[in-house]
């Protein structure tokens, strides 16, 4: 016997609601207007977003689930970053409640440009994602995270906001050093010192 390809009628998206929500999606995505416009349609759209959050150019906030996300104060989310709060194959159980919430941004949470955040993700207070990173895990507050999947890869004393002097940001950035690091680095010392040739 096969399983059937359709999601539960429970999960379904109503069809002129999917057709509003994609079309209020496509208007936001190429609008003006990163702090106004933008924010403004993904809060019709049923996003939870707070105060100066900042919405890059073709950004795409869930598109059939938009209640599912939360985006804190202080926000920068950048350009063509993703934000994915479920799959269709794979959706919350029936007992989960309407106020279910499965990607929360904190405040002044940095996401840069080109990143994809997963389902089930909370990105921490002041946590910064760099460039082209994919999230599958939620982000301590004021931790850096890089790469596919993201890992950490500093501690920030202090979050990256527009109010932030980027100098000052990056002058409180603390690496983390993993443990492949911390294992090169004593391989390299275990090594005899190169040896110079006189001529």
């Amino acid at each position: 016997m096969t399983q059937s390809a359709n999601p539960p009628r429970s999960h379904r998206e109503p069809v002129f609601l999917g057709l509003w929500n994609r079309l209020l999606q496509l208007l936001a995505m190429f609008g003006p207007g990163q702090t106004s416009l933008r924010a403004t349609l993904h809060r019709w759209r049923g996003v939870t977003i707070g105060r100066s959050v900042h919405i890059g150019t073709a950004v795409m906030i869930e598109t059939a689930r938009p209640r599912w996300v939360s985006i804190g104060n202080n926000v920068i989310i950048g350009m063509r970053s993703t934000l994915i709060a479920h799959f269709a194959l794979n959706p919350p159980p029936e007992t989960a409640s309407a106020a279910h919430v499965s990607v929360h941004i904190m405040d002044d949470a940095f996401i840069g440009p080109g990143c994809l955040i997963l389902p089930n993700v909370t990105i921490g207070r002041g946590a910064v994602v760099t460039a082209g990173s994919v999230v599958t895990r939620s982000v301590p507050p004021l931790t850096m995270v890089q790469g596919n999947p993201a890992r950490p890869i500093a501690t920030c004393e202090i979050p990256l906001t527009f109010g932030t002097p980027y100098r000052e940001f990056l002058m409180r950035i603390k690496p983390i050093r993993s443990a492949d690091d911390l294992r090169h680095q004593r391989e390299e010392s275990q090594l005899d010192p190169p040896v110079l040739l006189n001529r």
